[in-house]
């Protein structure tokens, strides 16, 4: 038996000192964080409990939610956002997303020349103004002054140009487009850097089963970058339910036509704050901010405890 086995109750117990500089560094980024995330969600989740009658704020209770779904006009405007924000969702999902993934994948094919400089330019309009995305896109779009019909006639496609920003049927998927452009590079860089984490031991085995190509990527390298693809999908989800700055940059806060572009973001905009002969209602507006609160949390709840727990299998 060891002289470590056992320890000696004569000797006085060590106690660890209390680590403060753990708190001085820590404690700045709290109280940010709490300042401008946590108070206000707090605030708004109790500002969706009252409402104001005759000047007194009064506690409601859930009569403010019963009002956005019960009474026609609120479950109208309300229904028809959540309707546009999945739209905008999917074809955030469909497009941008399956094009990052082919990007990252053709960005590192090994000997490929330039890839520094397609990598820069694919990410470069991430990092400009949502003002100036928007702004240039109207432009480019207008059939007044625009572009877009002079390019297409170039290649003989000006016949199927249309003003696709004021027509209803086309203004959702146009928006939606246009935010694909600017942020396509988030996905790529992510599954880009997740292609670079793949073991060489991996790839040389796959390559001496003589698994190469496209059919190494199919088979070895995607199941492989799963989690980072979840992940890219559940940041998308978070940025599509918090969408607003492109949507009122390019239609304004009415996201017209005719409220074909409309989502939760706007709508909780109009609402707060009002628009032209409209009068802001807080706590309606809060009301609208805690239903999407709701919704995120529930989408991401559903993606940690449900999807990834299934894709864990795939990580090193």
């Amino acid at each position: 038996m060891s002289a470590t086995d056992h320890s000696d109750p004569d000797l006085p117990t060590i106690k660890r000192p209390f680590r403060w500089h753990i708190v001085v560094f820590l404690a700045p980024a709290v109280i940010v964080y709490s300042a401008i995330m946590i108070l206000p969600l707090i605030e708004t989740l109790r500002l969706s409990l009252f409402n104001t009658v005759e000047g007194q704020s009064v506690f409601v209770g859930l009569g403010n939610f019963s009002t956005l779904f019960g009474d026609d006009r609120w479950a109208a405007s309300f229904w028809n956002a959540l309707k546009n924000n999945l739209i905008f969702f999917a074809i955030h999902m469909v497009v941008q997303n399956p094009i990052g993934v082919a990007l990252a994948a053709m960005l590192s094919i090994p000997k490929l020349r330039f890839v520094s400089f397609y990598r820069t330019a694919i990410f470069l309009p991430t990092l400009l103004s949502f003002v100036i995305v928007g702004f240039i896109w109207k432009l480019i779009l207008s059939p007044l002054w625009g572009v877009a019909p002079w390019m297409m006639d170039l290649v003989g496609l000006k016949a199927l140009f249309s003003p696709w920003l004021g027509k209803p049927g086309s203004a959702l998927i146009a928006v939606s487009l246009i935010s694909v452009w600017q942020y396509v590079g988030i996905p790529m860089m992510l599954i880009y850097a997740a292609l670079l984490n793949i073991p060489d031991e991996v790839i040389e085995a796959a390559e001496c089963d003589g698994i190469t190509g496209w059919s190494q990527f199919w088979k070895i390298k995607l199941p492989l970058i799963l989690p980072a693809i979840g992940i890219i999908s559940i940041l998308t989800f978070v940025g599509n339910f918090n969408a607003f700055d492109l949507i009122y940059t390019v239609q304004g806060a009415l996201a017209g036509p005719d409220g074909s572009t409309d989502i939760l973001g706007t709508l909780l905009y109009r609402t707060f704050f009002g628009f032209q002969l409209q009068l802001g209602d807080r706590s309606m507006g809060a009301t609208i901010a805690t239903v999407m609160f709701l919704i995120i949390l529930a989408g991401v709840s559903f993606y940690l405890f449900i999807i990834q727990r299934r894709m864990r299998r795939y990580q090193f």
